[in-house]
């Protein structure tokens, strides 16, 4: 299964490439291509802005250096082996600007379950997530952004429980920094870092956690394609965990992006391999 996965990302990521190939005007030099998209997103008539890659399963709450009025739609499925049971996510997730560089988000993440082998969860809304996140410093010179945010969760009980039980069973709380730099033109590196704290009602204290996620990723040239990979990295108790997930990213319209992810445990006691696909539409672009 193992050499089917990887055979299955190698295969996509050489299409991605033959894709991005296909997408550029072979009369223009990629060079002047990239020049001329970091200069339509990097316009000095407007707030400064430098162009990163933002990952694909822990993303950010809007591009950093955002600009007033910039919005998105996220639509997202998934599916994890987690031994006993298969787990589905879908979410929906808007975003936008109100204000320059800062950015603002509202999600509903679901997660379906069925037995494989033995009892699998119930059906939930996992919870309500809001979000803001402000980039407070935009470097052109140097390619750097650095910026702050939150997160809040309002967790919610599964569908069965409902009649039975409150519909909320805590609160999760998410503080996060993030450091990004492009190096060059094509690559990219970020960080996105914070304590991850769950209060569930009734429980005797609250859940800590410390998630460390570090992002790298070229961007093909002449495109707002790329390749890259995640590494989300979790501190709990003592213990360490990571999964490693490949990912690309296609552009299939000026304002339809899709992206691929596939994910890969470092261990295998909580989740085995999983894959997701994020679709991103840009209203107004």
């Amino acid at each position: 299964m193992m050499i089917i996965r990887l055979a299955l990302i190698s295969y996509l990521l050489f299409g991605l490439h033959t894709l991005a190939k296909g997408q550029i005007d072979q009369d223009i030099p990629n060079v002047v291509l990239d020049s001329m998209y970091l200069s339509d997103v990097e316009s000095s008539d407007t707030p400064a802005k430098v162009l990163h890659a933002e990952p694909l399963y822990i993303d950010l709450i809007r591009d950093l250096g955002a600009r007033k009025g910039e919005k998105e739609w996220n639509l997202g499925l998934g599916l994890t082996d987690r031994e006993r049971f298969d787990e589905y996510l879908a979410l929906v997730e808007y975003e936008w600007a109100p204000i320059d560089r800062l950015g603002l988000e509202v999600e509903l993440p679901f997660s379906l379950y069925y037995p494989i082998n033995g009892n699998a969860p119930g059906n939930r809304l996992n919870s309500i997530k809001v979000a803001g996140q402000y980039t407070f410093l935009v470097s052109e010179r140097q390619k750097t952004s650095l910026a702050i945010g939150y997160i809040h969760e309002f967790e919610m009980n599964q569908f069965s429980d409902y009649r039975e039980d409150r519909v909320f069973s805590g609160n999760a709380y998410n503080p996060f920094f993030i450091a990004a730099k492009r190096w060059g033109t094509n690559y990219h590196s970020l960080i996105y870092t914070g304590p991850f704290i769950q209060d569930h009602f009734g429980a005797a204290g609250v859940n800590i956690s410390w998630q460390i996620n570090s992002n790298f990723h070229y961007m093909i040239s002449g495109t707002r394609n790329f390749i890259g990979i995640e590494f989300n990295k979790a501190f709990e108790n003592g213990q360490f965990d990571m999964v490693i997930r490949p990912q690309m990213r296609l552009g299939i319209a000026d304002n339809l992006l899709i992206g691929i992810v596939t994910g890969v445990p470092v261990s295998r006691e909580n989740e085995r391999f999983s894959s997701f696909l994020r679709l991103i539409y840009e209203p107004g672009h």
